[in-house]
């Protein structure tokens, strides 16, 4: 059984993909996304799944991923941005080292490219991107061992703060 050296977890935009990827390189270190993960079991996109199956159907999925990369990767391991919201999920994240991309509106939208391929952004992607910064912020801070603030920053800085966090 492995354990991931660092979990990512922020909103949308926060830099989860962008950032793990470079983390993992610094570490020279197995690079999981669990969204990647959900899409492979699937057999298809995220929005795909949000249209033919549901919301509720991919939050499934979801938990499945998480546990399984909680289980199995040795590496840094980011978990889609509503992860957080499944209890189940938070409670698994007990004793890892959690690490929170914290992310305000403002670069958030610019991250993100308004939705696109995003389901939960895909009608008023500003005022849903801003009520999901919202409902969300709670329960990053709470599985979090550390909070990295990425707004107007480069991910090389982030990722730097991020392997100092984790004494490397």
């Amino acid at each position: 059984m492995s354990r991931p050296v660092c979990v990512l977890v922020g909103a949308p935009g926060a830099g989860k993909t962008t950032v793990g990827r470079a983390l993992a390189t610094a570490l020279d270190v197995e690079f999981r996304d669990t969204d990647e993960d959900i899409e492979r079991m699937a057999g298809k996109p995220i929005p795909e799944i949000f249209v033919d199956e549901g919301e509720t159907h991919f939050r499934t999925l979801e938990r499945a991923a998480v546990a399984a990369g909680l289980a199995s990767c040795s590496g840094v391991l980011a978990l889609g941005g509503g992860a957080v919201l499944a209890e189940e999920n938070r409670a698994a994240l007990v004793g890892h080292t959690v690490v929170y991309l914290s992310v305000e509106l403002t670069d958030a939208i610019r991250r993100v490219d308004l939705g696109a391929g995003r389901p939960l952004l895909a009608i008023n992607p500003r005022a849903t991107l801003r009520y999901l910064l919202d409902q969300r912020r709670p329960f990053y801070q709470e599985v979090a061992t550390a909070t990295v603030v990425t707004d107007g920053r480069d991910p090389e800085d982030i990722v730097t703060e991020v392997l100092t966090l984790l004494d490397r």
